[in-house]
């Protein structure tokens, strides 16, 4: 100890953790669990805390924690790195956050519900002061960890009436596309979606499309939806394409597709086998991507804002952190009407009308 004051006044060096955990006795492990507020013996954290005082430690970032129990920092669960979604998501989140002096501290779960929740984890031991989760599935145990911790949890993506969360109306979606769709005159449709283990839009999304395209048509033959499950990613839309050209040939008139970026891979495979969109088959999508617009055929989506999805959950974070009252009003839904749906109805005009009306 006397060492290091003597080339502390020199000002030849500034105290690190290891010191710190060397000076104690203790393991450098030992250290950051204090610092970020983890269980220690009170033998081993006394320790710490008589050096932390006699080096001056405490005017470091993580002292300064300790003191004012406020990190400026949030953690951020996200399924993927490589998303359409997540990058507006993270830009929402971004412009709440920032402009208040917080950083944010990003994970990825890689689509993994374990590594979600050891991601949660590992941010609470970080000493954030809160943490946002676009979920994949709100289950049992992520209700009981963000119970257990001290810091508020706000999910988004998923819900759970047991957990503070934020998300689109993934239900209210499908219906606005099996409304349109009905409007339109189809009546053989193949929903191509995800596993219902995600349950917005495998699982939301695909019974309001459901509930709206049958309505009023629940007992008429010639109506009917085929299935046929993917992966969120290009390729895997791409590899099912054969799987949804065999329900064309079999009578299905529309693809509908849980995201846009299944859509891109189903015209992808549409374009090489020469299956035109939308005079063989017509193709929409959910999301609203910016390259939906300059593909060709242009893709039928309905639009999501993401970026604003990002800044009400980030403003519902910062409510449940005491600095900022909660979010309101909804997220609205757009269906951008564009070139790779056919109209199977009687009249353009009138099903298109009478399909804003419901909106």
């Amino acid at each position: 100890m006397k060492d290091y004051h003597e080339r502390m006044a020199r000002n030849e060096h500034k105290v690190t953790i290891q010191e710190i955990a060397d000076m104690a006795g203790v393991s450098k492990s030992t250290v950051s669990r204090y610092l970020n507020q983890g269980y220690i013996s009170e033998e081993k954290a006394a320790r710490i805390r008589d050096v932390i005082h006699e080096t001056g430690y405490k005017a470091n970032f993580f002292a300064k924690r300790l003191k004012m129990k406020e990190s400026k920092l949030i953690g951020v669960v996200l399924p993927r790195i490589d998303s359409v979604t997540v990058g507006k998501l993270l830009t929402g989140i971004g412009r709440v956050l920032e402009p208040r002096g917080y950083q944010g501290l990003l994970l990825s779960s890689q689509l993994s519900s374990d590594k979600e929740l050891a991601s949660i984890r590992s941010l609470a031991q970080q000493g954030v002061d809160g943490i946002i989760v676009d979920s994949l599935g709100i289950t049992d145990r992520h209700v009981a960890l963000a119970k257990a911790l001290d810091i508020p949890v706000v999910f988004t993506g998923q819900q759970h009436p047991d957990v503070t969360w934020l998300k689109l109306d993934d239900y209210a979606a499908g219906r606005l596309m099996g409304a349109y769709l009905q409007q339109m005159g189809h009546a053989h449709a193949v929903f191509l979606g995800v596993n219902e283990r995600d349950q917005a839009v495998g699982g939301e999304r695909k019974r309001g499309f459901l509930d709206a395209f049958l309505a009023g048509r629940e007992e008429d033959a010639g109506v009917r939806i085929d299935f046929v499950e993917t992966g969120f990613d290009f390729l895997s839309a791409y590899n099912h394409g054969a799987d949804v050209e065999e329900r064309k040939d079999a009578g299905a008139t529309v693809a509908v597709c849980a995201t846009d970026n299944i859509a891109l891979g189903l015209l992808r495979y549409f374009h090489e086998r020469r299956v035109r969109v939308p005079e063989d088959m017509s193709v929409t999508g959910f999301g609203g991507y910016d390259v939906s617009a300059v593909v060709y055929p242009a893709l039928t989506t309905i639009q999501f804002d993401y970026d604003l999805v990002g800044m009400k959950t980030a403003q519902m974070l910062l409510h449940r952190l005491g600095s900022e009252d909660a979010p309101q009003g909804g997220m609205p839904l757009h269906l951008i009407e564009r070139e790779s749906v056919k109209n199977l109805g009687s009249g353009e005009t009138a099903a298109i009308e009478s399909f804003h009306a419901l909106t």
